[in-house]
């Protein structure tokens, strides 16, 4: 299956995403995560419904199974982290200092790619841990 890219960003009570292969087309939707997520499912399909009957092309990726991935910029993962997550915990997960990362999440300064690779991978641990415990 292969994999659409939405790069996401969150400001206050907002989702935004655009895609690459979709030249012009954005979302915006405020509410949830999974309102977001919704909207982008909605909007895809309205885009590639709209193109077929105006006879426009389109990529052809939309024509198969797809997975949609949401790729946040490191401001607004932190953002959406912070009310689930103290800089402290985050601190202890990626590994970098919390006031670093409040420096982050305020936009106050964009990390370095090693930095921003630290707290992915930081996340990614921790999910993978969350995913091997059963109950």
């Amino acid at each position: 299956m292969e994999k659409v890219v939405i790069d996401t960003a969150r400001v206050d009570n907002c989702y935004s995403g655009a895609c690459e292969i979709l030249p012009g087309w954005v979302v915006a939707c405020t509410g949830s995560f999974e309102d977001f997520q919704k909207e982008v499912k909605d909007s895809i399909r309205f885009y590639v419904d709209c193109a077929r009957k105006d006879e426009e092309t389109y990529p052809a990726i939309f024509d198969n199974d797809y997975e949609l991935v949401y790729k946040f910029d490191v401001q607004s993962l932190l953002l959406y982290y912070q009310g689930i997550f103290s800089f402290s915990a985050l601190q202890v997960i990626t590994g970098i200092n919390q006031k670093q990362l409040a420096h982050y999440a305020a936009g106050r300064s964009k990390p370095r790619a090693q930095q921003a690779e630290k707290i992915a991978n930081g996340l990614h641990k921790l999910a993978k841990d969350l995913m091997s415990v059963t109950v």
